[in-house]
């Protein structure tokens, strides 16, 4: 299978990862603690939801917020419409911004899909005044997000080429040390680690199963390029094996890996 990872659909990816994802940045920036009335750089912006919840919570003096997909740019342009906001394309390896420019630099989810972590995270440091705090979390794809463990562990016992698309093991870096060790090789200070969890509450399995049919992401980018009849035996292998509630909710834990340190 010739798959990439697809990013082209902002109200699929936030059925699909956006409303968890939503769950755990309150929690994150929380624990960041940057203060009121400064500059944000938000690095891999996606559908807007980091940036919108700074905007309403934070009382920053302005946000810059970059994404390298136009498709997803436009759908937060819509979500976020503000003066204070600043959406652009680029890439976090290659910022166009001005070095000191930034007072706090945030990237949620991001860092793993960066061809060189360490390359972006020396260019969030470039942007950031000496001083500013730099913050990124990723999902525990290994052990820690169980309804992607589920799929993923369903997928390779039906088709062992699976192994090569799954995020637990296409991305080390998801761990806590990896991150804290790549942090502390960049040169930042004052450097923190966190497990941030959560619970994804399914209403029923279509609940759980419609999102893979997006197309965005590396799961529905999988699924959806499986054959009909394939797609359908990947449907039914998750009926049987999921943990399913006696009311037909699915409840499972999901766990991102957060670190914070000081330029």
């Amino acid at each position: 299978m010739d798959m990439k990872d697809s990013w082209q659909s902002g109200n699929a990816y936030d059925q699909f990862m956006g409303r968890w994802s939503a769950f755990v940045t309150p929690k994150f920036l929380s624990w960041l603690a940057v203060p009121p009335a400064v500059r944000w750089l938000e690095v891999g912006c996606g559908t807007g939801s980091i940036t919108r919840l700074i905007l309403e919570t934070y009382n920053p003096r302005d946000i810059i917020a970059v994404d390298s997909s136009g498709e997803f740019i436009s759908y937060a342009q819509q979500q976020v419409n503000t003066s204070s906001v600043r959406f652009m394309a680029g890439l976090a390896q290659s910022l166009a911004l001005r070095s000191s420019s930034c007072d706090a630099v945030v990237s949620g989810l991001l860092l793993n899909f960066v061809p060189q972590p360490a390359v972006a995270l020396s260019e969030m440091r470039r942007v950031t005044k000496p001083g500013g705090k730099i913050g990124v979390f990723v999902w525990d794809y290994a052990a820690g997000m169980a309804m992607l463990r589920h799929f993923w562990d369903a997928a390779v016992e039906l088709d062992k080429n699976a192994l090569e698309f799954d995020e637990g093991r296409r991305f080390p870096i998801c761990q806590e040390r990896p991150l804290e060790a790549l942090f502390r090789e960049s040169g930042m200070k004052q450097i923190e680690t966190t497990a941030v969890q959560i619970t994804t509450r399914f209403e029923n399995f279509d609940d759980y199963w419609q999102p893979f049919l997006g197309g965005v992401g590396p799961a529905p980018s999988y699924t959806m390029n499986l054959t009909q009849a394939n797609r359908k035996e990947l449907e039914e292998k998750l009926r049987q094996s999921l943990p399913i509630n006696k009311d037909g909710s699915i409840s499972l834990l999901a766990r991102a890996w957060a670190v914070k340190g000081t330029n």
